[in-house]
């Protein structure tokens, strides 16, 4: 009740109709939430922006929010307070969360006990805030979705950004050979600090032909594709016999020919974690927390971004060219 007397509204960034950056509003009035039963109330210092954010912000995602609503799932923080039957968190406990319910780009944000996770003292909030989709969604599409084994190679397009860097550090420590693409040299020495062990540039008109040099005649085994409206038809010219390409971004359409699957028996799967059970959350989350303690998981971060930036964050994370690390909101 203190809190409520003295700070019961709080800055949040609001969504009152689909659109371009510019309806991302930053609002001084907005109430801060309360805990129901099993939730915590997380005072925000950082909040991850994901590609998928700006997607449902437009109104073109499979999955559209009631508006208005508050964008945003990867916080990191302090636990404020916590609501009836929470036992594993209590108010000062450093955390970071999967998703929230009332939405990260905010002071402020209430998530379920069970979508928040203690962070190590080694990391600092804004590494925290480049842990949850990316490394979830990572370790999703190479083990649960793609069957990734030790001794196997994986292509991880788009290297550079928050998922691309996850999936390189998580392949290279489960002993896969991992291959990265980037757009810039910096994108690419840093893909090659984070796990992989060639790097290619996917502006070189002739990048494909040195991936296969590199991989020979068998081909690659797995493809990790951020952007497969682009991609998707050379990587079925790549892939391994039964190979397959694990789609985590796409934005649009692309024409492919599916004869390229039959001569090598390969598979193009969709992954989306939002489907992920409760079990498959709980694998992801022990593999996820035991890179950190083992000292292999080291989040990224790139672009950092104060809250009134977030229209310029949300147009850089689609047009900038070449990511470097995971981009966070600072609060």
């Amino acid at each position: 009740l203190a809190m409520a007397a003295t700070r019961n509204v709080m800055r949040a960034v609001r969504v009152f109709e689909f659109g371009g950056p510019e309806v991302l509003k930053l609002q001084s009035d907005v109430l801060v939430p309360v805990p129901k039963e099993n939730q915590v109330l997380i005072k925000v210092h950082a909040c991850g922006v994901n590609p998928v954010e700006t997607y449902i912000r437009s109104g073109t995602y499979a999955r559209k929010p009631a508006l208005p609503y508050t964008p945003g799932s990867d916080v990191a923080g302090v636990i404020e307070s916590v609501g009836e039957h929470v036992t594993a968190f209590k108010k000062g406990d450093r955390v970071f969360t999967l998703e929230t319910l009332s939405g990260g780009y905010a002071e402020y944000a209430v998530a379920a006990a069970n979508r928040v996770y203690p962070l190590a003292d080694k990391l600092d909030f804004r590494q925290g805030a480049a842990i949850g989709v990316p490394y979830f969604t990572a370790y999703r599409a190479l083990f649960q979705k793609g069957c990734a084994k030790a001794g196997e190679s994986v292509l991880v397009h788009g290297a550079s950004g928050g998922v691309g860097l996850a999936a390189c550090q998580i392949a290279r420590a489960c002993g896969l050979k991992v291959l990265g693409t980037a757009g810039t040299e910096e994108g690419m020495n840093m893909i090659l600090r984070n796990g992989a062990h060639h790097a290619f540039n996917h502006r070189d008109p002739n990048y494909t032909e040195k991936i296969k040099a590199c991989t020979g005649p068998g081909g690659v085994n797995i493809i990790i594709e951020m952007l497969s409206n682009v991609n998707l038809d050379t990587d079925l010219q790549l892939l391994s016999c039964a190979g397959r390409v694990m789609v985590v971004g796409c934005r649009g359409r692309i024409e492919i020919n599916p004869r390229d699957t039959m001569s090598r028996e390969s598979s193009i799967v969709g992954v989306g974690l939002f489907l992920a059970t409760e079990e498959e959350r709980h694998e992801c989350a022990t593999a996820i927390l035991d890179g950190i303690e083992a000292g292999w998981l080291k989040p990224v971060v790139g672009l950092e971004y104060p809250l009134e930036k977030v229209a310029k964050a949300h147009e850089d994370i689609i047009c900038s060219s070449g990511a470097r690390g995971k981009m966070v909101l600072l609060l």
